[in-house]
């Protein structure tokens, strides 16, 4: 919601210097448009003129009025699946560490590795560099998660290979022993 308010606020703060041209002949400019002043809607509600205003009204209307809190709770308990992607976790922590404000490096990094997979925090325990930022932490970690899957891509393809090989060896040790029925 921040973010859509900014980007509106932006958009809307230079005026324009002239009221739209009106190109058809059958349409005249309306009453607000008198071309000797800035483009401004005369006799609009107050809340128009008044950023502030519109802004808490915006949020009363269609914000969440605990959203901080929420996301706080929210991020307390984010988890990243056992089986999941680094990259997707990281991406749902971005989001709502965005939502939260100036929170500190230490306890940032602190909430990251509690929702970490178990997998990554042994790997974590013996990774020889200290980590000092939530950026390297994240770094490290989205870098032993690409090595775990493609280890187990690996694997699953080799399990694929291997029932191939034990069917062939099983016919061809039925040519050369003969089982009792």
């Amino acid at each position: 919601m921040t973010q859509i308010l900014a980007n509106l606020q932006a958009a809307t703060s230079s005026e324009v210097s002239k009221p739209p041209a009106f190109k058809t002949l059958s349409m005249k400019a309306p009453e607000c448009f008198d071309g000797t002043q800035p483009f401004k809607v005369k006799n609009s509600s107050y809340l128009l003129n008044s950023w502030p205003l519109f802004e808490s009204q915006l949020f009363t209307l269609f914000g969440d009025p605990n959203e901080v809190r929420k996301a706080e709770e929210d991020l307390d308990g984010v988890r990243m699946k056992e089986g999941g992607h680094v990259a997707l976790y990281i991406v749902n922590f971005r989001s709502l560490v965005s939502r939260i404000g100036d929170w500190g490096e230490r306890a940032l990094i602190h909430h990251f590795r509690k929702g970490l997979a178990s997998r990554i925090l042994d790997q974590l325990a013996s990774h020889p560099s200290n980590i000092d930022s939530i950026q390297d932490l994240m770094d490290v970690s989205l870098e032993l998660d690409t090595r775990y899957h493609e280890r187990q891509k690996k694997k699953n393809n080799h399990q694929e290979k291997k029932p191939e090989a034990s069917k062939s060896n099983s016919s061809h040790h039925q040519k050369f022993f003969k089982l009792k029925s």
